[in-house]
């Protein structure tokens, strides 16, 4: 996880849902590195000899009838059956299948076979001990590192627990569905495109014979006749096949204005009429999305203004200040050091 990675929390806050696939990710990483990180904090922090103590034995463990927990078979349970040593540290198949769940959460399911994986996972720890060995673990740059590591996770962790606080209660996502009620009104449209000729446009009806044909079209369709038998070319009339279902926002600002202002299912309006095109327009039906319906996409809305709030008051309790003059350059950031190469966790190394 990049240090710039806080900057996609901030973005969830955006009502969009890639905003939220981005938080729902985010907050699957947050996870994810805590866990991975235990092993490289285990390593700098302990000898090899602490990091043996905190392993599993490799005797089978007593159960409190004075037997082991084994299967009737012989086989050791996953959280006692040693998979994996390296140097002194055992690994159990419960831990190692633990890791590889975290990494395919974080990368997808892995395409390396179980031995790959395996050896993977075995030089992780191998070089992590040989680090510690070469007291790497005290250089400046890893304990910078290190450090970066630790303040991304903790402002992860901080990101976490305050969405989850933000989230509304169920009588507050009533309150504001009850508020809004308009906004989750639908509407069921039908379009007939009536094209004209003129300059520019020979293809269409004559322009003084468009207003009776939509006149016809209305008929046809009150009748439950097939309008479609009144176009003689079909390139001059365009219908919509089936009604088109739409709610605010999801149309243009001319034709949203005109759509819910109609009322009457069966109501028809002239949606435009200009010297290339009548455009008409039916109201089919008109409904309203139901509390249940809304639900999530008004807890997610609430929950992201809520978040935002607390941060923003955050910001103002802390005493954020910035030098201007430098954050408005737009001149790249002098990167001292290149990042170390990792040990081996590409998908791609067969």
């Amino acid at each position: 996880m990049g240090i710039g990675s806080f900057l996609l929390e901030e973005d969830w806050l955006g009502a969009d849902s890639h905003t939220w696939r981005k938080a729902d990710c985010l907050l699957r990483d947050v996870r994810l590195v805590i866990r991975v990180l235990i092993v490289f904090l285990f390593a700098a922090s302990f000898s090899v000899a602490d990091c043996v103590a905190q392993a599993v034995p490799s005797g089978p463990s007593e159960t409190s009838s004075g037997g082991t927990s084994a299967s009737p078979d012989g086989d050791q349970s996953p959280n006692q059956r040693v998979v994996l040593k390296v140097g002194d540290l055992q690994i159990t198949q419960e831990q190692f299948e633990t890791y590889i769940g975290d990494l395919e959460a974080q990368q997808g399911p892995a395409d390396l076979s179980r031995k790959k994986l395996g050896d993977n996972y075995a030089s992780l720890l191998m070089l992590s001990q040989q680090a510690v060995a070469n007291h790497l673990d005290s250089s400046p740059e890893v304990i910078r590192q290190l450090a970066i590591d630790r303040t991304q996770i903790l402002s992860n962790a901080e990101f976490a627990r305050l969405k989850a606080a933000a989230k509304p209660t169920p009588a507050q996502i009533n309150e504001y569905y009850d508020a809004h009620l308009d906004d989750y009104d639908v509407v069921q449209l039908r379009r007939v495109f009536i094209f004209k000729k003129g300059p520019g446009h020979e293809k269409g009806v004559n322009p003084e014979d468009a207003k009776p044909l939509a006149e016809a079209i209305r008929q046809a369709y009150a009748s439950g006749s097939d309008p479609t038998k009144l176009v003689k070319d079909p390139d001059t009339v365009v219908f919509d096949g089936s009604p088109i279902t739409f709610q605010h926002d999801e149309m243009p600002a001319a034709m949203e204005k005109v759509a819910f202002a109609m009322h009457k299912d069966g109501e028809w309006t002239e949606l435009a009429d200009d010297p290339s095109t009548l455009v008409l327009m039916q109201l089919v039906s008109r409904s309203r999305r139901s509390l249940s319906e809304m639900t999530p996409q008004i807890e997610k809305k609430l929950q992201a203004q809520n978040l935002k709030k607390e941060l923003d008051s955050l910001k103002k309790n802390t005493g954020i200040w910035m030098d201007e003059e430098y954050f408005a350059s737009h001149a790249p950031i002098p990167i001292p050091n290149a990042e170390p190469e990792g040990s081996g966790q590409s998908k791609s190394n067969k």
